[in-house]
């Protein structure tokens, strides 16, 4: 979901200082007041109403080694996820090489 823009934000505000409640310009914005009310209190403490970088969560674990492994894979291609993990620099479960190392394109075989 996309942040508020600026414009909306301003005339928000514009409103609610004007004299108008709350629910009023809620109902005029098409805008919740929960979000009205955390606007005008992130302008009294912060004096800042643009929107705040977005979050994404955290960064993956195994971002940045990819290139590891790569050559982990390529110096003995039929590895296991376990084995690959035991390799890495940093400690990880052999579902979080497995589920990397398909994103990167390759394939494990499989064992009878």
């Amino acid at each position: 979901m996309r942040p508020y823009s600026m414009d909306l934000r301003t005339r928000v505000l514009d409103a609610c200082d004007s004299g108008m409640g709350t629910m009023e310009v809620a109902e005029l914005f098409n805008v919740s007041t929960a979000w009205i009310r955390r606007l005008k209190q992130r302008r009294r403490e912060d004096g800042d109403i643009a929107p705040r970088k977005q979050r994404h969560g955290p960064v993956p674990i195994l971002q940045g080694h990819e290139e590891d492994l790569a050559r982990i894979i390529d110096e003995k291609p039929d590895r296991t996820a376990k084995e690959i993990a035991a390799l890495l620099p940093v400690s990880v479960s052999h579902q979080t090489v497995d589920r990397v190392v398909r994103r990167l394109g390759y394939r494990f075989k499989k064992r009878l």
